[in-house]
C-alpha cells in the first residue's frame, strides 16, 4: 500500500528526492533490506519498494490488538505481539490491557528496534519503558515453538500477508505444522490474530484445519476512503 501522492524510489538513487528522504536502512536476516523514509512529517518502511508501514494509516494496526483483547477481556494477560513496526499494535495492547498483563515484542531486525528509539521515538512515546513490555531480538516463530500454552494472545505483523514477503523463513508461521505450533503455544481459548492487507480464503480454511474457529475482519487503514480494508483473522484455539 503506497501513501496517496507518494512515490517510492529505487534503492541506490540519490538519498533526498521530491517525495522524502531515506533516513537509514537495515540488513534482514537472512537476506533484503528494510528502508526507512521520511515524507514531511510522515514516516514509511518500505522492503525494497513495497511499503510495509506508513505513519499515516495505522487504524488497522491498532485494531490487530484491540479486537483480540475485546473478545478476551480480563483473560489477556499474556500476549506475544510478532512485529514491532512503528509501535501502533504495541500501543493499543498497551492501552487495553491491564497493568498486571505481560507483553513481549518479537522482532527479527535489530534496527527496528534502533529506529523506535531514534527516528521514530515521538511516535513510539513511551511503550519501550513500560515495565509489561519486553522486546526479544529474534524470530517469532522460535518463540511460539518455545513456549508452549504462555500466551492468552499472539498477534503477527510481519509480513504484508500470509505469506513470506519479508523473510521466506515465515512461511513457517503461515504453513500447516507452523499454525499447530501457535495453536500449542496459546492456552486454552486463546487467539491468534494475523494481520493481512489482503483477503485469502484458503488462508482462511487453513486456520480451521489447525484446530482454530476463525472470524475475519476487514478493518479500514485510516489512511483514506479509497484504500481498500485490511483484513485480521481472529483464530481462537478450539479444544
Amino acid at each position: 500500500m503506497s501513501a496517496p501522492g507518494l512515490a517510492t524510489k529505487a534503492v541506490g538513487e540519490d538519498d533526498c528526492w521530491p517525495f522524502g528522504t531515506l533516513l537509514d536502512s537495515a540488513a534482514i536476516p537472512g537476506g533484503g533490506h528494510l528502508h526507512l523514509y521520511r515524507h514531511e512529517q510522515d514516516y514509511e518502511i518500505l522492503f525494497g519498494e513495497e511499503q510495509l508501514m506508513g505513519s499515516w494509516a495505522y487504524r488497522s494496526e491498532k485494531a490487530l490488538a484491540t479486537l483480540v483483547v475485546d473478545r478476551l477481556g480480563e483473560r489477556a494477560n499474556s500476549v506475544l505481539i510478532g512485529g514491532l513496526g512503528m509501535g501502533f499494535t504495541l500501543a493499543a495492547a498497551r492501552a487495553a490491557l491491564s497493568p498486571a498483563a505481560t507483553i513481549v515484542v518479537a522482532e527479527l531486525v535489530p534496527k527496528v528496534e534502533a529506529w523506535a528509539r531514534g527516528h521514530l521515538a515521538h511516535i513510539f512515546g513511551d511503550s519501550l519503558a513500560d515495565p509489561r513490555v519486553t522486546i526479544e531480538i529474534r524470530d517469532v516463530h522460535d518463540l511460539i515453538v518455545e513456549r508452549r500454552g504462555e500466551f492468552d494472545a499472539i498477534l503477527l505483523d510481519v509480513d504484508n500477508g500470509p505469506e513470506g514477503l519479508v523473510s521466506l523463513a515465515n512461511e513457517r508461521l503461515y504453513c500447516n505444522w507452523g499454525l499447530k505450533a501457535s495453536h500449542r503455544a496459546l492456552r486454552p481459548g486463546g487467539v491468534l490474530a494475523i494481520w493481512s492487507a489482503f483477503r485469502d480464503d484458503e488462508f482462511a480454511e487453513r486456520l480451521a484445519g489447525a484446530g482454530f474457529d476463525v472470524e475475519e475482519v476487514r478493518e479500514p487503514t485510516g489512511g483514506g476512503d479509497d484504500e481498500a480494508p485490511h483484513v485480521i483473522w481472529l483464530a481462537t484455539r478450539r479444544d
